[in-house]
């Protein structure tokens, strides 16, 4: 099962050169998941919503310095690695290229909405993120900002207080119940900045939920908007209407939940409070499970790989990644390449692995004489790289190897379930 019939083909570019605000516009106005970056009608990237608000962006700033370098895939590409590379790259969009040539997008949604059918041998309680970090009605913005950032997630259960039954003068003060209000995603928060953004500039005065204020041009001004804005109570941006699911609820309903609302998660709850969260990120994980206790490695020109075996080199990536807390592997490449200079008679190779993982893409690149000296050269770079780079934030409890059996190739093997 590739995404050749679901690779989208009509598809929005800008220029470099295109200021931030009016992508960001774009974006919100048309309801995009992202925006290709050209150079003289040449890929250089894509944007997408949460890059703009995870992070403070100059409206004047050009599109060219925000592009987001993410992993390719190819029209003939399996479901399973794509959605491994939509995990490992932290992205619900991926360019599609046929050499060279962008010739489309593949989205989270698309590929969902292909495999959704397959989807009812797991339920909910398989890809559940236990104890979701949730605000409060009162967090502001800018904190709200600071926590997806901070946990790398895209989605915020909003959590307040209820009073209890009975007359006001018999309740005693500080008795309320925690409940679940509402939900804010980084979608929310651009829709909001954007919208205000535009009602700021060419000296339009701007009013904001809680409090006032004018813009007379310029950034300065601009930027104090924004700094308005983030002292703001998520209150005035969440989503108060939150779709919910269960533990037992069959994926392939969830999935069809989110795809029919047009959401990307749903909030798993118990007595009306939190006790997971499932997204899109989740069950674009579970396609990338199999039931391999090896983990397979993707080697283009494998018959430079003439000093080392398969297993040498799967020991090699897999002891990389056990050094590093829960890191799980999804997705292996290694590329070797071949150079004219040798050492008694022993080429220079460059080898470059490539990881994608549940907690981000990482890259190492090596020379050696001999793949083997190159590829452990690599290696010894990807190591410094998840070092340098590594955020772990709370992930769920992987499935135990009697789970991955029920699990393994379900989408390959299975069949719709029959209702």
């Amino acid at each position: 099962m590739d995404v050749t019939d679901i690779v989208i083909t009509d598809f929005d570019t800008v220029d470099s050169d295109t200021r931030l605000s009016t992508v960001q516009s774009r974006l919100e106005e048309d309801g995009l998941r992202a925006i290709v970056v050209v150079d003289d009608g040449e890929y250089q990237g894509l944007i997408t919503p949460r890059q703009l608000v995870t992070g403070r962006v100059d409206p004047d700033a050009k599109a060219g310095g925000y592009v987001w370098h993410v992993a390719r895939v190819r029209p003939h590409d399996d479901v399973r690695s794509v959605a491994a590379r939509m995990v490992g790259s932290t992205t619900k969009v991926l360019p599609v290229f046929e050499g060279e040539n962008l010739v489309g997008l593949v989205t989270a949604e698309a590929l969902l909405e292909t495999v959704q059918p397959f989807l009812g041998v797991l339920s909910v309680r398989d890809v559940v993120t236990h104890d979701p970090e949730t605000v409060s009605p009162d967090t502001t913005i800018g904190r709200a900002l600071h926590e997806f950032r901070e946990h790398g997630v895209g989605h915020l259960p909003v959590v307040g207080t209820r009073e209890p039954g009975g007359p006001p003068d018999e309740r005693e003060e500080g008795s309320g119940i925690e409940t679940l209000v509402g939900i804010l995603s980084i979608r929310d928060v651009l829709g909001f900045v954007g919208r205000e953004m535009e009602r700021a500039q060419g000296g339009t005065p701007g009013e904001f939920p809680g409090g006032t204020g004018q813009s007379r041009g310029g950034f300065g001004e601009r930027r104090g908007d924004i700094d308005r804005m983030l002292d703001l109570p998520v209150e005035n941006v969440m989503s108060d209407v939150t779709a919910t699911t269960e533990p037992d609820t069959p994926l392939d309903d969830a999935v069809a939940k989110m795809l029919d609302r047009d959401i990307s998660s749903l909030v798993v709850a118990t007595d009306d409070l939190p006790v997971g969260i499932v997204t899109w990120t989740d069950v674009l994980e579970a396609l990338t499970l199999t039931g391999e206790d090896r983990l397979p490695v993707q080697i283009t020109n494998i018959d430079l790989l003439d000093d080392m075996t398969r297993s040498e080199l799967s020991e090699l990536i897999d002891g990389i990644a056990s050094k590093h807390g829960r890191m799980r592997v999804l997705e292996a490449n290694l590329y070797l390449h071949e150079h004219d200079e040798t050492l008694r008679g022993t080429p220079l190779i460059l080898a470059r692995i490539r990881l994608f993982t549940d907690k981000g893409h990482f890259v190492g690149t090596g020379e050696g004489y001999g793949a083997a000296h190159a590829i452990r050269l690599a290696a010894n770079v990807l190591e410094r790289s998840i070092l340098e780079g590594k955020d772990y934030a709370r992930t769920k409890k992987h499935p135990d190897p009697e789970e991955l059996s029920k699990i393994y190739g379900w989408w390959l093997e299975g069949s719709p379930r029959q209702r």
